[in-house]
C-alpha cells in the first residue's frame, strides 16, 4: 500500500496560504482559543483577549470571512462561535507544533547555555498525582480567563501577582498551568517559584488539553 500523499495542485496550495495568512495573527489565535470554550459576546472576547472592542470586531470579521467563526445577533449583542469543521483539532495541532518548535529551540540554546532546568508534567501524570497525593494547582492566567473555565481544584494567582502571593503556597508539590502548551506564563511562574526555594512543575497544556483528555472543567471565580 502506497502511503505517499498525492501531489497538491497550485489552487489548493493557494487556499492553504490564505488559511495560514488568516491564522497568522496572535490576536486572532487568542480569539479562536477563547471561542473553543463556547459562544461569547464580542465585548467579552475583547476583554479576555485584552483588545479594544473595535479591534476585536475587526479581527472577528476577518475570521468570519475565512469561515473560522460564525456570528448571530441577540438583542444588542453580537455573539460569536467557532465555525464548522475540525477547528479545535487545528488549534491543538498548532499548539503541538509550537511546543515542538519551542523544544527544538531549547535544545539548540542548550548547546551554548545552561538555563535553569524546569520539570514539566503531562495531563495524564497530573491526573494520577491528584488522585494519589495533595497537589497545589496554580492557574496563572487572568481572573477573567479563570472564571471562564479552569481545572477543578486549582487556585488562581495571575502571573503578575505571584511574587506577592507566593508565601501563601506550600513549599512542595506545586503545579502551574497557563493557557496552552506554549504559553510562557507557566514557565515564568515555575522559574520564579524554584528560584525562591519552592518545588514546582509546569503542566504541559491547560484547560483545552484537560478537556481533550475527557475531564470536566469548572467555571466561576476563585
Amino acid at each position: 500500500m502506497d502511503n505517499h500523499l498525492s501531489p497538491v495542485g497550485p489552487s489548493v496550495l493557494a487556499q492553504f496560504a490564505d488559511i495560514a495568512k488568516t491564522l497568522g495573527n496572535p490576536q486572532r489565535l487568542v480569539l479562536l482559543e477563547q471561542l473553543s470554550q463556547g459562544e461569547m459576546a464580542v465585548e467579552r472576547l475583547a476583554e479576555l483577549a485584552q483588545l479594544s472592542v473595535a479591534n476585536a470586531s475587526q479581527h472577528l470579521q476577518t475570521l468570519k470571512r475565512g469561515g473560522f467563526v460564525t456570528a448571530r445577533r441577540q438583542g444588542k449583542q453580537m455573539l460569536y462561535r467557532l465555525g464548522a469543521g475540525p477547528l479545535t483539532e487545528v488549534l491543538a495541532a498548532l499548539r503541538n507544533y509550537a511546543e515542538f518548535q519551542r523544544r527544538a529551540l531549547q535544545q539548540t540554546l542548550a548547546l551554548d547555555f545552561q538555563p535553569l532546568k524546569l520539570e514539566a508534567i503531562t495531563v495524564a501524570e497530573l491526573r494520577r498525582r491528584m488522585a494519589e497525593q495533595n497537589i497545589t494547582l496554580v492557574d496563572v492566567r487572568s481572573e477573567a480567563e479563570f472564571a471562564q473555565a479552569h481545572i477543578p481544584g486549582s487556585v488562581n494567582i495571575p502571573i503578575a501577582k505571584l511574587q506577592s502571593r507566593m508565601r501563601k503556597l506550600p513549599k512542595t508539590d506545586i503545579v502551574a498551568y497557563c493557557r496552552d502548551p506554549y504559553c510562557i506564563s507557566s514557565t515564568q511562574a515555575v522559574e520564579l517559584l524554584v528560584s525562591h526555594g519552592y518545588q514546582a512543575q509546569r503542566l504541559v497544556g491547560g484547560v483545552p488539553e484537560w478537556e481533550q483528555a475527557g475531564m470536566d472543567s469548572e467555571k466561576g471565580g476563585a
